[in-house]
């Protein structure tokens, strides 16, 4: 039996000087709504194009929905919908007549489905495609990706530039599928992202950084803050996972990456004396994120 939707070991591809993946060890759970977020040049959309054949691997391998990813092509599409941000549509299509062509290619395509996502998303069916905005054109996109109840929907940075109301309505029609499909999606949004994801991974530099379910990291980053009677003396080391650490007269900050309850209060304690107050703060996805970014490029993140 299947556990994984989409699978990855040592997945690696060189572009001439540039590994622009390497070595990805990933593993989406059926049923998730997987995040993949990392700055711009991570390595996450190639990372998509090599899961949807669009490239080859350079090393390594991929399954996706137990296939092997270099076969993935005709009818394995047929269960996957795929939505990238450059996507080309047929712009000089219809918007009736882009649904009536793709329709006979799906056996699941759902004609109750199709008519439900045109109304949830406002498409003018009689409109042109060039003539749309980029919201809409993304709408039509995801419409026609979701009207064949695809066992697996990959976008790619699908929220991008989008204006509020238009991402929520895209998440809207994301989230009444996920109970029957699993979601990858990458972007940039975090703060929409973090409202629906049940995974996360952070992608940097080609490697995957961390991949964890949302609760989990939820728990174990958080924002600390100590207070003393004067200026501490800082040490030479601090205890794992402890990231960007500051002191500003009596107040030390920093991020503490695998916060547990009684641990990294007895951590503090052995590190500084003194220590008059201390507060945990929950983080949210972007700080989280920014927190991973900055330690990296400081070189004060390998113990995250």
């Amino acid at each position: 039996m299947m556990d994984s939707a989409i699978e990855t070991a040592n997945l690696s591809k060189q572009f001439r000087r540039v590994r622009a993946v390497d070595g990805l060890d990933l593993e989406v759970p059926q049923g998730a709504i997987y995040a993949l977020v990392g700055p711009n040049g991570a390595g996450k959309t190639t990372a998509i194009k090599i899961l949807m054949n669009i490239i080859r691997p350079t090393s390594g391998r991929a399954t996706v929905l137990g296939q092997d990813s270099t076969l993935v092509a005709g009818k394995s599409f047929c269960q996957i919908g795929y939505v990238s941000e450059n996507q080309k549509l047929p712009e000089w299509m219809r918007v009736s007549s882009f649904l009536d062509y793709l329709r006979p290619f799906y056996p699941t395509w759902d004609r109750d489905l199709e008519n439900e996502l045109v109304r949830r998303f406002e498409l003018p069916l009689e409109r042109k495609l060039k003539q749309l905005s980029r919201g809409m054109k993304m709408k039509a996109a995801l419409a026609s990706a979701l009207a064949f109840r695809p066992k697996l929907i990959v976008l790619d940075e699908p929220l991008g530039g989008l204006d509020p109301l238009v991402r929520d309505e895209l998440i809207e029609g994301l989230l009444e599928r996920a109970a029957e499909s699993t979601i990858f999606i990458s972007s940039h949004d975090l703060a929409e992202i973090e409202t629906f994801a049940t995974h996360a991974g952070y992608m940097e530099q080609g490697r995957l950084r961390f991949s964890e379910e949302m609760v989990s990291l939820g728990g174990r980053f958080r924002e600390v803050e100590l207070s003393f009677a004067a200026s501490p003396a800082l040490p030479a080391q601090y205890p794992e996972g402890w990231l960007q650490v500051e002191s500003a007269g009596g107040v030390v900050k920093f991020i503490a990456s695998r916060f547990d309850e009684a641990r990294t209060p007895s951590e503090i304690h052995q590190t500084f004396s003194g220590v008059r107050d201390m507060g945990f703060a929950p983080m949210s996805l972007r700080s989280i994120f920014l927190a991973m970014a900055k330690s990296r490029r400081s070189g004060s993140g390998a113990n995250s």
